[in-house]
């Protein structure tokens, strides 16, 4: 993965007849599948079959399938609906920040997962790590930290979504409500407690619980994660 020449140079123009399709249009039919089916069934076939035309083809717009992540990834990084500058409030501008990261996330199931392939940052990407880095400026750490800070943020919203994701489908494949789950594993993890093995979990048990619905959940590990990244500033 060669990022200037993936980033820095623009498509050139082919000699002879016009190209039949670009680059982005490509990167769109892309995204639609993996949204639609999962990054499994994202393949130079497929893709190509999306957006009629033959697979050879397709090469000469994305060299591989590696390359066409990449630009799968950045194109679903402009989501982002960013604010020209930050409000100055850090704590809420960066909660805001996570928050939109999670419903794009949502939006495309794939994305988790394909982070951690991730090699390159594209335009979109860095105009995201731009914004977050400026919500970051006011707060007592070196710049470097500040990259680290925006890198375990994102990484904590990817796995939360992933858990997330992962339940749900649970809940289908069960065909249950995630409530009779939720109610089944607690008066299960009760019954355990009650025998005296685990008193640490039995304390724990016995504070009164915490609003379980997943915005819920999500916007207080989210605080503690802040408050965690943020120690001591």
């Amino acid at each position: 993965m060669d990022p200037e020449r993936l980033w820095s140079r623009a498509e050139r123009p082919r000699r002879g007849r016009p190209p039949a399709h670009s680059r982005a249009e490509i990167t769109e039919a892309a995204v639609a599948l993996a949204d639609a089916e999962g990054l499994g069934a994202v393949t130079m076939r497929a893709v190509a079959g999306r957006v009629g035309a033959g697979t050879m083809s397709l090469y000469s717009y994305v060299p591989n399938k590696e390359t066409l992540l990449e630009l799968m990834i950045d194109q679903v990084s402009g989501d982002h609906r960013l604010p020209a500058e930050p409000s100055g409030d850090w704590r809420a501008d960066l909660r805001q920040f996570a928050q939109e990261q999670r419903v794009i996330m949502r939006r495309h199931p794939w994305l988790p997962g394909a982070l951690s392939a991730r090699q390159t940052f594209g335009p979109n990407a860095l105009a995201a790590l731009e914004y977050a880095l400026a919500v970051l400026a006011p707060v007592d750490l070196e710049a470097a930290a500040r990259l680290e800070t925006f890198s375990l943020l994102t990484g904590f919203v990817s796995s939360h979504v992933s858990y997330e994701l992962a339940q749900e489908r649970a809940v289908e494949a069960g065909a249950r409500a995630s409530g009779e789950l939720l109610e089944a594993q607690d008066r299960y993890l009760r019954s355990v407690a009650a025998e005296g093995r685990y008193p640490h979990l039995a304390r724990a048990l016995a504070v009164p619980s915490h609003d379980s619905a997943p915005q819920a959940v999500f916007d207080r590990l989210l605080d503690r994660m802040i408050d965690g990244l943020t120690a001591g500033v």
